[in-house]
This record gives structure tokens, C-alpha cells and sequence, in this order.
């Protein structure tokens, strides 16, 4: 199926998605995506699953899904999952909708148990392959709900990136050095799109983008004007991101200022790292 062929609406300009849905509807469909995967077994290996002849037959989790979930996730009373979602808060199916993307395994193998109907006993399960899917299906559910969300490769609920900003997560790093630069993008990329990421949170991620820069600076002299390098460590340095003094300038709105700051950091650090790049294939 083309996932991106639009029906009569949307092509007529009336596309019901884009007014989204709020959360009693996420819930709603959640509610019955997870039951699909459940009924298809892909949570047989971690959740366990009911056999008519041997009852409940424990998986990964063991025979306490609620002690499993709450050592998981610090919270009780999320399970069982379908009869208790309709309460979740948006921060108990997120985390929820995280846990289950860990252990989500499509069935690849077992048997049919016939007698009373009881149904497929699975033996063999496909991990990636789980997920891959789950990511899926859930991805076009949480794109519509508020501002837009999605279910990252590493199993994180994000925030959409501002419209025109979307490549910044999509494009690749040029390789420059995995443990000091990309690992460090990366973990700055996640921290700060994560649901309900706090100022601190997002601070902390602006402070990580930085400290690349400090490690890259002998590099970015050759690539970057002296006053463009001079602007990008003003702004770490001296407006409350690296230091805590009374000569930082904090008058400011710092939501505002922090995804501005964060979206000049990651698109200076795109083009920088091509720039030394190409240079460094030149010499």
C-alpha cells in the first residue's frame, strides 16, 4: 500500500488529519492498535499470553506484569493495558508506548493450538523487525495528535521539528568522530525534542551542541569567519548556558530562545562539519 497517496479530501483541500485529533482520540486508537499487535502476538515473548489447556504462560516479564512494568517505568496501575489505558495521562501511554516498542517481536514461528479454539503459540520472534512495524503504525497515529509527535528509531517519543527544519534530524552527519561529535549530536538531538523536556533538559542539550563546538574550534577557525566563531561561543558563554554567574544576560524568554539557539547550533554544526570535511579531503 502507498502510504503516501492522498484520497478524495485531501486532494479536494479538505483533509480531515490536518485538524488532528486530541487525546481522548489518541487513546481510542491506541487502545486498538495495541490490540492488534497483541491478538498477532507480538508481545507473546515479553507479556506472555492465555493457553486454554496451561493458563497463563509467562514471558520475559514474568508471571507479575505489574511489578515488571512499574521496576520499568517507577508507576503502578498501568496495566492491564486495556481496561486501565482509558486513564492514562499522555506521559503514562508515552512511556507505554516506549516499553512496548522495546520488546515488540513479530511471530516468525510456533503452532496452531486448535483445541477450544485457543489459538497460536509462538516460539520464534523477530525483534527488529517488531519494532520496525510498531514504529509504523503508531508513527501515522502520533504525527496528527497535537503538534506532532513520532516514535524515534531508538524507541523515543519526540516533538516534531518546526516546519522547514525537518531535514536538520533527517539528513546524515558527515563521519568525523563518533564519540566526541555524532554520539554527542545525537544525544543533544534526542534530549531536546523529548516529550515534555524541561528548560533544564533543553539547556543541557544546548550545553552538549556547545561543547562540540569546543572540541571542533581548532577546525572551525578554517571554515568559519572569526566573527561567526566569536557569535557561536557569545552565545554559549555568556547568555546562561555553560556558565552560572551574575554576568550572564537571562532576561529573555527562554522557550523561545533556546529552540532558536538550538536550531542555529544544529544547522551551524551540519554545515561546519561539511565544510571540514571537504576541506580535509582536499588537502
Amino acid at each position: 500500500m502507498d502510504r503516501n497517496r492522498k484520497y478524495y479530501s485531501e486532494r479536494k483541500g479538505r483533509d480531515p488529519k490536518v485538524a488532528g485529533i486530541d487525546f481522548e482520540g489518541l487513546l481510542r486508537f491506541s487502545k486498538k492498535l495495541l490490540l492488534y499487535f497483541e491478538k498477532e502476538g507480538y508481545f507473546q515473548k515479553s507479556l506472555g499470553f492465555t493457553c486454554v489447556d496451561q493458563g497463563f504462560i509467562p514471558g520475559e516479564f514474568g508471571h507479575d506484569l505489574e511489578g515488571a512494568v512499574f521496576l520499568k517505568l517507577g508507576k503502578s496501575g498501568l496495566t492491564p493495558i486495556q481496561s486501565k489505558i482509558e486513564a492514562y495521562s499522555d506521559e503514562d501511554l508515552f512511556d507505554m508506548l516506549e516499553l512496548l516498542y522495546d520488546h515488540c517481536a513479530k511471530p516468525i514461528g510456533g503452532y496452531f493450538h486448535d483445541w477450544n479454539d485457543c489459538g497460536w503459540h509462538r516460539d520464534a520472534f523477530d525483534l527488529n523487525a517488531g519494532r520496525k512495524e510498531f514504529r509504523e503504525k503508531f508513527n501515522e497515529l502520533l504525527s496528527i495528535y497535537g503538534d506532532g509527535f513520532e516514535l524515534s528509531n531508538d524507541g523515543e517519543v519526540l516533538e516534531f521539528a518546526p516546519t522547514g527544519l525537518e531535514g536538520l534530524f533527517e539528513a546524515e552527519l558527515p563521519d568525523h568522530d563518533p564519540d566526541n561529535v555524532e554520539k554527542r549530536i545525537e544525544a543533544a538531538r534526542s534530549k531536546f525534542r523529548r516529550h515534555h523536556a524541561s528548560l533544564d533538559d533543553r539547556r543541557e542539550a544546548l550545553r552538549e551542541l556547545a561543547d562540540v563546538f569546543e572540541f571542533l574550534r581548532p577546525k572551525l577557525k578554517a571554515v568559519l569567519s572569526k566573527d561567526d566563531e566569536s557569535d557561536l561561543f557569545n552565545i554559549a558563554n555568556n547568555f546562561g548556558i555553560r556558565h552560572h554567574n551574575q554576568r550572564q544576560k537571562t532576561d529573555y524568554d527562554k522557550p523561545i530562545w533556546y529552540s532558536w539557539v538550538f536550531y542555529f547550533y544544529l544547522a551551524t554544526l551540519h554545515a561546519s562539519l561539511r565544510l571540514i570535511s571537504k576541506r580535509e579531503k582536499s588537502e
